[in-house]
């Protein structure tokens, strides 16, 4: 049965309107889809503006710098006017950040498309900071991990299913995907997004703004800071840095990876097809990893899973050929429930709290600017195949964790 309005579903345990379920886990795969548009954008804006490698690389950087600034003010923000208006808030943000893509598009300059996905990124952290520990609540406290998880899943189907259809949109009027001279297509795909996230609003508003989700004390933007020193949460926050990063180094360099020679030696209009087995890995493994999730206990499920990516990087950087290229590609589906599973073992035994450490944890996410930069330095003064050293460290710091935080929340925060 569903609650009355009412009544207050923000806590563990509490049933929840199957409508709010639904229209959570649909923003889980809009805002995997905005991400996952910034592959597109890249090769776009590269040829619009002659910009360098390292220059188109800002856009990723300008994106994930974002996560750093915009969430622990977030966490505050949620904790003083509840998950409803935190993910109203978060959506128009998003709404804003894509509307400013038109006056980018009409002046033509690179610095303004950057300030565009600042914005849109910061609407995409106040809507994580609320929306994973949200859904992570709605329902029975044993099964937190396989419903993040489960809404994981849908986030890492707008990662395989948007990229296509972007590259139709904003690639497709030229041969081979290569960027067109026409910017202002970018601006109009991107201001469809705006309507379809202000109509998004909208409904939520109208539909659940009755319901009670607040739960929270209100703290400081800097009493959220000492919850670092407790060690399920810190330690969370540094093993979502190091996932994060994991992630994106190896997406980022799948291409240059799978074209080389001694590995696929395919043109680099295949490796991107190819990528898709690595994000579309990432979602099978999330639906295959929320019934896990429901039988084994988190922690030695994250441990386990982590293990597998560090054999996969390993066995690819170590070897040529199929085997090189194909073992890298399935670390998609060992990369699948480790977000979920380390950001609800993080919040674990926070309570009235949990806005605070969940904006510690989408904090972390700037992971996916910074450990890219060593993961290209390496590979600049090395190899692709020795830089993966990076990513295989990063997934042993993963699996430390998960084994770490297999025991319960009490006895890991003493």
């Amino acid at each position: 049965m569903q609650p009355p309005a009412s009544q207050s579903t923000g806590h563990r345990g509490h049933a929840a309107p199957r409508s709010l379920v639904i229209t959570i886990v649909a923003l889980f795969f809009i805002w995997g889809g905005l991400t996952s548009l910034n592959d597109v954008l890249i090769p776009k804006l590269k040829g619009l503006f002659a910009l360098s490698y390292t220059e188109a690389m800002l856009t990723q950087f300008a994106f994930f710098t974002a996560y750093f600034i915009v969430s622990l003010p977030a966490g505050v923000l949620i904790a003083r006017v509840g998950y409803v208006k935190g993910i109203v808030i978060g959506l128009v943000t998003m709404a804003l950040g894509c509307v400013l893509f038109m006056p980018a598009s009409t002046v033509g300059v690179y610095a303004m498309f950057l300030g565009a996905l600042f914005v849109l990124a910061a609407g995409i952290t106040i809507l994580q900071v609320a929306a994973n520990p949200l859904i992570a609540q709605l329902g029975s406290a044993a099964t937190s991990h396989s419903r993040l998880t489960l809404a994981q899943a849908f986030n890492s189907l707008g990662t395989t299913v948007f990229p296509p259809l972007g590259a139709m949109l904003i690639l497709g009027s030229t041969p081979d995907g290569a960027a067109a001279n026409d910017v202002s297509i970018v601006g109009k795909v991107y201001v469809a997004m705006a309507l379809v996230l202000a109509a998004i609003a909208v409904f939520f508003w109208i539909r659940h703004r009755r319901l009670s989700l607040h739960g929270s004390e209100t703290i400081t933007l800097g009493g959220a800071l000492p919850m670092l020193r407790r060690p399920r949460l810190g330690f969370g926050v540094a093993a979502i840095f190091v996932y994060v990063g994991a992630e994106v180094s190896i997406g980022s360099g799948l291409i240059n990876y799978l074209t080389q020679p001694n590995v696929l030696g395919v043109s680099e209009r295949k490796a991107g097809g190819l990528i898709a087995f690595y994000w579309g890995g990432a979602m099978l493994g999330r639906f295959f990893g929320a019934f896990l999730l429901t039988r084994f206990n988190p922690g030695r499920v994250l441990a386990t899973f982590a293990a597998g990516a560090v054999i996969l990087v390993s066995v690819s950087g170590l070897s040529q050929g199929a085997l090189a290229g194909y073992a890298l590609l399935a670390v998609g589906l060992m990369n699948s429930i480790m977000f979920p599973t380390i950001f609800s073992l993080g919040v674990e035994g926070l309570g009235t709290r949990t806005p605070q450490g969940s904006g510690l944890l989408c904090m972390a996410i700037v992971g996916g600017a910074l450990i890219p930069l060593l993961y290209g330095a390496v590979a600049d003064a090395t190899s692709l195949s020795i830089a993966l050293v990076v990513p295989a460290i990063c997934y042993l710091l993963i699996g430390g964790y998960g084994w770490w935080a297999r025991r319960p929340a009490e006895e890991s925060n003493r």
